[in-house]
């Protein structure tokens, strides 16, 4: 029996969800854009276009059944082995391993798939990136031990605040206050010493960097749209984490609390 040819929505279909697992984790602009045109292509539609911002996909085939579709985006987090997973799976397309059918169901299962790290190994790595960045910026190694405390509960208080008020601005502002405090204890206490290599090794952790790494990436790729977007919301996140340690060091007078 032959079979027929793959239909533009379903073509349409691949691109979009392949597309929206790209960007919900962590890829940049041009590349969730390349991918769909290179599965396209390899379904047999060299003439496709796509819009990506952060937020939404914009996809369109041209030809006599003409198929625009919009996908939107809400939500992002950085998981770069689900984007590793859909270029094996574009390859695989632009090889002509794989039909739209199977395509969409193994990007369905990438989609739904929870390929990240549990949250206590993200937690204990979060706490022994602040304490190694402590060291980095010239810090002592006894206050290792108060930057590996501060900086995991950090994280940890960034999930939760994330889920009490579904605002990132907010949870980080909070879990930075947290960091803050948490630093000022230790040294008040006279566990730790250096406040400030405390404070600057346990914020790393919840630095947009990735955010900024991609906004730099899209505007040289001529993105000006989502280069810019990403640069402000990378920018939102550096003004909470400040704003949440200038709370603390306000009260702070370089011995104890005013």
């Amino acid at each position: 029996m032959e079979l027929l040819p793959p239909t533009n929505y379903e073509i349409a279909q691949v691109c979009l969800l392949a597309g929206k697992i790209m960007l919900e984790n962590g890829g940049e602009t041009y590349r969730v854009e390349d991918t769909m045109a290179h599965v396209a292509e390899g379904f047999g539609v060299p003439n496709s276009h796509s819009f990506v911002t952060p937020t939404g996909i914009i996809f369109s085939i041209d030809g006599p059944e003409q198929t625009t579709r919009l996908i939107r985006i809400s939500a992002r987090s950085t998981d770069l082995h689900k984007v590793t997973l859909v270029n094996a799976i574009s390859r695989r397309i632009s090889k002509g391993e794989l039909t739209p059918q199977e395509a969409h169901r193994l990007l369905k299962e990438i989609d739904a798939a929870n390929t990240g790290f549990p949250t206590w190994i993200k937690i204990l790595a979060a706490a022994l990136a602040s304490g190694c960045f402590l060291i980095m910026f010239q810090g002592e190694w006894r206050d290792f031990v108060p930057a590996f405390v501060a900086g995991g509960a950090g994280l940890a208080s960034l999930g939760y605040f994330h889920r009490l008020v579904p605002i990132k601005f907010f949870a980080e502002f909070l879990a930075s206050l947290l960091i803050g405090a948490l630093a000022f204890l230790f040294v008040f206490s006279g566990i730790g010493h250096a406040l400030d290599t405390i404070i600057i090794g346990s914020v790393m952790p919840l630095v947009p960097g990735l955010l900024i790494t991609n906004a730099v990436r899209d505007l040289m790729a001529g993105h000006f749209v989502s280069g810019l977007s990403k640069g402000a919301e990378a920018f939102l996140t550096a003004f909470a984490i400040g704003a949440g340690i200038a709370f603390v060091l306000s009260f702070y007078n370089g011995e104890g609390f005013v």
